[in-house]
């Protein structure tokens, strides 16, 4: 039975299918990273990037093309993390842009939609390379746009589809030789090769758990609103913004454009002055307001929350609170301790962080451990993300801490290679202030970008001047070898010490304190002047002190500091400057 077209429903299917079978073989993929460290996550950053949109695609009710468009490109937008996570949303943005006003879906548009996600995921990659997920989603494309005129049956094209994915990805060591070094596959290529197959598994007829994907697991249900709360919420857009007046208004003018206010909404604020006007209202049009705004000048500060969201939202977090009292009560009493106490302590920690006041720079910086996390905030972080090696954080993460900082300018310091696009792509869609990615790809270079930051410069020499630092840090993280594997020559051995620079592998041995020895052998030389030390969650300080030592004994003249860092993982990050 041949298929000739997709709907809505046949699309739902589809994609959460691909989302289940790239969540089935998550483990797989992370274990092709190129450099067999522990904190492999490109299947994990993946699979967590489309189960944001899946979650969003499961909870439509009865949903068209338009809205499972919507659903997977906003989810996977919010939800991106890591590398490959980022390209794979930009992939489904594309895709999603092209079909989103289709009531179906033939071949053609369907190779237009993969051309459209191709480009789209390379504009997003300041510097594409190929032998990676790019390569296959690009090479697939061709596949799809060379069939298209002569292939109808979609079962047939998906089988062709996934055999050019598979065939792609196969090569993708040819194309970058570290891969073939290493003896695996681009691992992020693999993730898009897991998504395919599930797709095509709806495609012919095969039975697919959706469990670990749909709204029940993998997000909380969106929690209706109930006729009474309809009611209070009369107008449903919180609207602000001011205009930039073309010329000072009259007295008259001024009362008939309050008059306009009041008939489209209410929480009316009407603030002018001769060059400007600052406004908020509560209307259930706020393009209305725009365009009538518009008429008058040019418009800055534009900001627009739906408060039915909002009231949604709190909803569900006030549910969150009450359960978690209930339970702090419950456990208490069971435990003979105060019932109320405890349920305060929980309940204060699901609270939304508070905005403070307004100053010009804020700063969103990463990391894991609590002493780097604590450094950090010593240097008026106002932040702190956890995560970077072993948890990479989402655009919606870089989103939610820009909303908590009232200031003009924030700076993000992702302090990893593979977070450095999802801070991107945050800072892309943030309107309300200006956000800066300093694209620091280690946790020294952060310190060094928050250490080097002037408050009496302007945000673009700031910029400039926290970038230019970033040279002056070199950088090693010490960590053990989760496979056997041969890296740019170097053989490494299943349980092995690592040292990993910038650049990449450093040396590799048996023991911590010979690989270390070697290192500072190799990233330090006469024009050295100040080592830095964090030690891990993993080390004692007698094992941190040994290692200073060796780098006295290495570096007489240099000066030394010794840090707790707590992070997991990496026994030592270590700089050099």
């Amino acid at each position: 039975m041949s298929t000739e077209v997709i709907d809505a429903a046949l699309l739902a299917r589809m994609f959460l299918a691909g989302a289940a079978n790239l969540e089935a073989h998550k483990e797989y993929i992370n274990e092709l990273n190129v450099f067999p460290v522990p904190d492999g996550d490109t299947g994990t950053n993946m699979t967590m990037t489309v189960l944001s949109a899946a979650g969003a695609v499961s909870a439509l009710e009865n949903p068209s093309i338009s809205d499972i468009a919507k659903a997977m490109s906003s989810g996977s937008l919010r939800g991106a993390r890591g590398n490959s996570g980022v390209i794979l949303s930009q992939l489904l943005r594309g895709f999603s842009k092209t079909i989103e006003h289709a009531d179906t879906i033939d071949v053609k548009l369907c190779s237009e939609a993969f051309q459209k996600a191709v480009d789209t995921a390379y504009k997003a990659v300041m510097k594409p390379k190929e032998g990676t997920i790019l390569t296959v989603a690009r090479e697939t494309a061709d596949c799809v746009r060379e069939l298209a005129y002569s292939q109808k049956d979609f079962v047939t094209l998906g089988q062709k589809i996934v055999a050019q994915a598979e065939a792609s990805l196969e090569k993708t060591p040819d194309l970058l030789p570290v891969l073939k070094e290493a003896g695996v596959v681009d691992s992020g290529g693999q993730g898009l090769v897991m998504f395919l197959k599930g797709c095509l598994d709806v495609m012919e007829g095969k039975d697919v758990d959706y469990s670990s994907v749909t709204v029940e697991s993998s997000a909380p249900k969106p929690m209706k609103i109930s006729a009474e709360t309809e009611a209070e919420i009369t107008f449903g857009y919180c609207t602000e913004f001011i205009i930039v007046l073309d010329r000072p208004l009259n007295d008259d003018e001024l009362d008939e454009f309050k008059v306009f206010l009041n008939s489209m909404g209410d929480s009316i604020v009407f603030v002018p002055d001769d060059e400007i006007i600052k406004i908020h209202v509560h209307t259930n049009e706020p393009g209305t307001v725009l365009q009538k705004a518009l008429s008058r000048g040019s418009l800055s500060r534009i900001k627009i929350d739906n408060m039915r969201e909002e009231h949604q939202e709190k909803l569900f977090q006030d549910s969150l609170k009450l359960a978690a009292e209930q339970k702090a009560e419950e456990e208490a009493k069971k435990a003979g301790e105060d019932a109320s106490g405890v349920a305060n302590d929980g309940a204060s920690g699901a609270d939304a962080p508070v905005k403070s006041e307004h100053k010009e720079y804020g700063f969103i910086t990463v990391c894991a451990g609590d002493g780097l996390t604590t450094i950090f905030n010593d240097l008026d972080a106002d932040v702190v993300i956890s995560g970077g090696q072993t948890m990479n954080p989402s655009t919606d993460d870089f989103m939610k801490a820009l909303e908590s900082i009232n200031a003009d300018t924030v700076f993000i310091l992702p302090n990893n290679s593979n977070i450095i696009l999802a801070a991107n792509q945050a800072a892309s869609i943030c309107e309300d202030k200006k956000a800066v990615v300093i694209p620091t790809k280690t946790v020294p270079q952060g310190i060094t970008a928050m250490i080097d930051f002037v408050p009496e410069m302007t945000p673009e020499e700031n910029e400039e001047h926290m970038v230019e630092s970033l040279s002056m840090v070199t950088t090693a993280q010490v960590t053990y070898a989760v496979r056997d594997t041969t890296i740019e020559g170097i053989s490494v051995k299943e349980n092995d010490i690592m040292a990993i620079g910038d650049s990449g592998l450093i040396c590799a041995g048996e023991g911590i304190e010979s690989v270390i020895k070697q290192m500072f052998e190799n990233i330090t030389d006469e024009d050295s002047e100040m080592i830095s030390i964090y030690y891990g969650a993993d080390v004692d300080v007698d094992a941190a002190t040994r290692v200073l030592e060796i780098a006295k004994d290495i570096c007489p003249d240099c000066e030394i500091e010794m840090y707790e860092g707590g992070q997991p993982v990496y026994y030592y990050i270590i700089s050099v400057e």
